[in-house]
């Protein structure tokens, strides 16, 4: 492709809005174009890409024995309603009628489209297990799109299903698929960890997140400093064994803690350790409400809430509540003289020796208070965020955390949507038995973004063989030179020939601009026709690490060869 006959519109400067490297750099170097906040166009170098990743993605997936198809984008409400997803999916989703006032989603994904037609077309067991994948635009509603690609309210995804008759056929393709992703992400060159995951909206349970290391991830991965367990922080076991002190138990006492809201104000006001005293939220657990405790040095963890309870929605109270219920406002609740509301605590509360907490009576704390003797707890659970320093759940190596990108998600859905559209199919003595699901996605215009906050450096994007929007960039210093506009144009068409994408730089501009727009556009290796082209030497420069050497063209297709083995 000629630079003269396409569209690459360069930035010099940074764009306002855009916070991130990905961000700034793909709009920097012509790549996109904002159109409405969270939504963008592909130009013609970002369409590329987007199409190598489209193909590495298309390649593995058919390997793991899936199939391409493509569902509507719009999609009727009764399917969200019959599932009961219309109403508990949220904003985000994007709905819609039409002329005659019919209720309509633009597809954020389509469990429900799928599962409908997979219900209509499958009714033996001889036509399952059935995998099938599609790679299309999606739309959630972002209540504050940005960071570019990584949250925005139009997206390209790749979403896979698969339906079984048995959960041992579901678990085998879901391996299957789990390899295929980490064969896709390992050809894209990112630096990823698989970790285990909550489902969230999708429901189900089994479910693995691949998540793209990165500074600005949005994500917290908790990872063993000497296996490979890796978790999202919100699913990381806490596997650690709580040693209950033998000091002398002490009469409750209480006191008065005027203005100390927080555990570290109350921990310094009582000279305390913090690790001493008990914290107490009241959530409402769908429609009950229960009050969760945990040590003073911990965090409480809703998603881990969430499972235990088996709960479709788990918020923290309003002040309001809490006042109603418990009689004092965030900050002095407690566990003791609690009657009518549940109490649940971690594990390490259990072990906890003359704590302190709150009084429920404002500017009020109780001392000296124990587990048993002065409340009761209906259950102790893993109920908070492990951290740093502690022990692996595996067992091996102690806990770190990483920042990361969410680039895949696997889930097994087991029978959740199949049994609520009617998804059956008849077994093999005659009889209806419901479908096993899996899902599977990828966010492809995601996955561009997070490569791009691996893969550069202060002068622009340095992109992968592998989707590099063009193998080589050509650059011809002055085309109205007549050596170097016949040499170029040689190189040109014989690269192209033998293969090569070639991007060749034929504009009028200075050197220093064609200079600074291919560090910024970032193709792995530059090809330069300069003042040595009536002798046959061209310049190399590779955007990795800047190794530049001179060469006879006669020796340009070895070195292609050799770089890109």
């Amino acid at each position: 492709m000629r630079h003269s006959q396409t569209m690459i519109p360069t930035l010099k400067e940074i764009p306002s809005d855009a916070e991130i490297k990905s961000h700034q750099l793909l709009l920097r170097a012509g790549y996109m174009r904002q159109i409405a906040s969270g939504v963008y166009s592909y130009l013609p170098l970002g369409n590329k890409v987007i199409k190598k990743v489209e193909a590495i993605v298309r390649d593995e997936m058919e390997k793991a024995g899936f199939f391409e198809m493509l569902m509507p984008a719009l999609q009727p409400s009764e399917l969200w309603k019959d599932t009961g997803r219309w109403y508990t999916y949220g904003s985000e989703l994007m709905r819609l009628n039409d002329r005659h006032d019919r209720e309509f989603a633009l597809g954020a994904t389509h469990e429900e489209i799928i599962t409908s037609i997979v219900r209509d077309e499958v009714k033996s067991y001889k036509k399952l297990p059935l995998n099938v994948y599609q790679i299309q635009t999606k739309f959630r509603d972002e209540k504050r799109p940005r960071f570019g690609l990584l949250r925005g309210r139009e997206f390209i995804m790749k979403d896979a299903y698969s339906f079984h008759t048995s959960k041992e056929s579901l678990d085998e393709v879901y391996d299957r698929v789990f390899q295929a992703y980490t064969n896709i992400f390992s050809r894209l060159g990112l630096n990823f960890r698989a970790v285990i995951a909550d489902s969230g909206a999708m429901g189900g349970k089994d479910t693995h997140e691949f998540m793209a290391l990165s500074d600005i991830g949005e994500d917290t991965i908790a990872y063993s400093d000497r296996s490979n367990f890796a978790a999202n922080i919100e699913m990381a076991p806490v596997s650690v064994t709580y040693e209950k002190s033998d000091e002398e138990i002490q009469e409750r006492e209480e006191v008065d803690t005027p203005g100390q809201k927080t555990m570290e104000e109350v921990a310094n006001f009582l000279s305390l350790p913090i690790e001493k005293g008990i914290k107490s939220l009241l959530f409402k657990i769908d429609d009950a409400y229960v009050l969760v405790l945990c040590r003073g040095d911990h965090e409480i963890n809703d998603i881990k809430l969430k499972n235990i309870y088996q709960a479709s929605e788990v918020e923290l109270a309003t002040p309001e509540e809490a006042k109603e219920h418990l009689g004092a406002d965030f900050g002095s609740l407690g566990p003791v003289g609690v009657e009518n509301i549940e109490i649940i605590a971690d594990t390490a509360v259990q072990a906890m020796v003359n704590s302190y907490c709150g009084a429920n009576e404002n500017d009020k704390h109780y001392i000296n208070v124990n587990p048993d003797r002065d409340f009761k707890v209906s259950q102790y659970a893993d109920v908070r965020f492990i951290q740093e320093g502690d022990p692996s759940p595996d067992g091996q190596g102690t806990i770190k955390f990483a920042q990361g990108i969410e680039v895949g998600h696997v889930f097994k859905l087991g029978k959740l949507y199949a049994e609520k559209l009617g998804a059956s199919y008849l077994d093999e003595q005659g009889k209806q038995q419901t479908m096993t699901m899996g899902c599977y996605g990828i966010g492809v215009s995601r996955v561009v973004a997070a490569i791009v906050e691996q893969f550069h450096d202060d002068k622009g994007i340095q992109w992968p063989k592998s989707v590099t929007p063009f193998d080589v960039h050509l650059v011809a210093i002055n085309p109205k030179k007549e050596d170097q506009a016949e040499l170029a144009e040689q190189l040109y068409n014989q690269l192209s020939d033998q293969g090569y994408e070639v991007l060749y730089d034929d504009r009028t501009e200075r050197p220093g601009v064609k200079f600074a727009d291919s560090e910024l556009i970032g193709l792995p290796i530059r090809i330069t026709v300069g003042k040595r082209a009536s002798e046959g030497i061209v310049e190399c420069k590779l955007r990795e690490n800047g190794e530049q050497l001179e060469l006879n063209i006669t020796d340009l297709t070895e070195y292609l060869e050799r770089f890109f083995a």
